[in-house]
């Protein structure tokens, strides 16, 4: 892993960045419905959280962190997920190592989710690092909107996401997804690439 500091006084985003992060401190969401027909056979979670990561790791927009050490982007991005205890009804948080080589993620996936999934902790699985970021999954909702509120001093800059619950329509399977993101670092520009981005992972898997 690899957290390249940003150099504040030449960045080109500065005046945006500054604004956002002290003046009007700026986060938004946005529901977007992708098209998951492509992905009818193949086990629908971790082939999404694959695909998010492989986005993920394309922009620079969406691994940008305050930390520490300054601001930053790292050079690449591992998920952390959502697993559901079925017993108990509740969830635990686990992360895997991502792979661009997606039978090898899955491998990990899968031996993760069953050494964690019967936890009823939190974040059972240890050394989540760094660079990771945010997804889950509702998969008894199929909602339009969806926003998370982080209740921080407005300084988390790593995206969310979080899935619902998939419907049939015209012909074609869709996904609805909400993108959380900070506006200091992510404009609708950004988000927009990413979901093209995003689309066109799919569309090719």
């Amino acid at each position: 892993m690899a957290f390249n500091l940003i150099d504040l006084e030449n960045w080109e985003r500065r005046e945006f960045y500054e604004h956002f992060i002290n003046r009007v401190v700026c986060t938004y969401s946005a529901v977007v419905n992708l098209d998951i027909t492509n992905l009818k056979g193949q086990k629908l979670y971790p082939a999404m959280i694959w695909l998010l990561t492989k986005t993920v790791n394309d922009m620079p927009e969406f691994r940008t962190s305050l930390t520490p050490e300054g601001l930053g982007i790292y050079d690449d991005m591992h998920p952390m997920y959502t697993v559901f205890n079925k017993e108990n009804k509740n969830f635990s948080g686990i992360w895997s190592w991502f792979s661009e080589d997606y039978k090898t993620f899955l491998k990990g996936y899968e031996d993760d989710v069953a050494r964690y999934s019967t936890s009823t902790r939190y974040t059972p699985k240890p050394g989540t690092p760094a660079n990771s970021f945010n997804i889950s999954m509702v998969p008894w909702v199929e909602f339009t909107g969806f926003n998370i509120n982080v209740f921080d001093e407005g300084k988390f800059l790593l995206p969310i996401f979080t899935m619902g619950k998939f419907f049939e329509r015209d012909g074609k399977r869709l996904l609805p997804l909400a993108i959380q993101v900070h506006h200091a670092v992510c404009d609708g520009y950004h988000l927009g690439v990413f979901v093209e981005k995003l689309q066109g992972y799919i569309d090719q898997f």
